[in-house]
């Protein structure tokens, strides 16, 4: 588990102890200062003391084990789902904006697990361990969209080899910044996390490969809605891709425009299509999902511009 210094009641210089005791409050500090002398607990890749001033741009990590220690074991929840497709093997659903996919700091029993044991029960795969129960893939809570889980460990398995080989079919719509000079084109730029900023992502060296393949869809006087197709998935991977090359997602708060109309709704960024072959059946199947009211009526407006 990753953490960083962005949840209310952090301030510049918080000693670690006291900011974990913040976001684990039912745990005692004298649990928590152990876990850190143990060097269970690292703060940007290294093992430090209890007492250690912590800035906004800290990273703090956790191996698996002490993260489901520290969360809990997730309950089920009657939070709605909007089921697009399920069968025994999986289940394919299309997350609204806001909704975290699995438990973390101040979400532990409002994601999309919560809902998702609700409404499997005991069928969901294991394979990634307790805090995350059918999930093969995620995407950010402000993204609305596709996104499966499964109900085995056998479809799981299968789907991860999909998503491995890049074989899982994703594409994105999303508005963004400015007109492009070109209707296609493809970022072809490794991400990383940035050393001076350890809370984002970007474009490093020394990071791992990543390639988007976009498509304008729309041209507006000062904005574009364009499709992006992912041929890998990495971490806030189209968000970052479009920044590098001066088309930020409106309302993208973390790679977007200082100065944006849109900042405060989320990043308009939605998973419109998913598509791959059933673990079971060996037949391809593919899935879209309408654009949320709020993407819908931006696009709108901005056609009548």
């Amino acid at each position: 588990m990753i953490l960083d210094c962005l949840n209310e009641g952090f301030s510049e210089g918080m000693r670690l102890d006291r900011y974990l005791a913040l976001l684990f409050p039912d745990k005692s500090r004298s649990y928590l200062q152990n876990l850190i002398r143990s060097g269970s607990v690292t703060v940007d890749g290294k093992a430090v003391k209890s007492g250690f001033a912590l800035s906004e741009s800290s990273i703090i990590e956790f191996p698996d084990v002490i993260e489901t220690e520290l969360l809990g074991a997730p309950e089920p929840r009657d939070i709605p789902l909007d089921v697009v497709y399920e069968d025994d093997d999986v289940i394919v659903m299309n997350k609204p904006k806001g909704l975290v996919v699995h438990p973390a700091p101040g979400h532990t029993d409002d994601t999309l697990v919560n809902a998702l044991m609700f409404h499997c029960g005991d069928s969901l795969s294991g394979i990634n361990g307790e805090l995350r129960p059918g999930i093969v893939h995620r995407i950010d809570k402000d993204t609305t969209g596709l996104i499966v889980a499964c109900k085995n460990d056998k479809a799981h398995m299968a789907l991860s080899e999909q998503l491995s080989t890049h074989s899982i079919t994703r594409s994105y719509r999303a508005l963004c910044h400015g007109c492009f000079k070109e209707e296609t084109g493809t970022v072809d730029a490794p991400i990383g996390r940035l050393k001076a900023d350890r809370k984002r992502m970007g474009i490093v060296e020394n990071g791992r490969h990543a390639v988007t393949h976009y498509r304008v869809l729309e041209s507006f006087r000062d904005t574009s809605f364009i499709e992006c197709r992912l041929e890998t998935g990495r971490t806030h991977q189209i968000r970052v891709h479009m920044s590098y090359i001066h088309h930020p997602l409106l309302g993208d708060e973390v790679y977007g425009l200082s100065r944006d109309r849109y900042r405060g709704q989320g990043q308009y960024l939605h998973a419109w299509l998913l598509g791959f072959v059933h673990p079971s059946t060996g037949k391809y199947m593919e899935f879209t999902a309408p654009l949320p009211a709020y993407f819908e009526e931006t696009l709108q407006k901005l056609r009548k511009t």
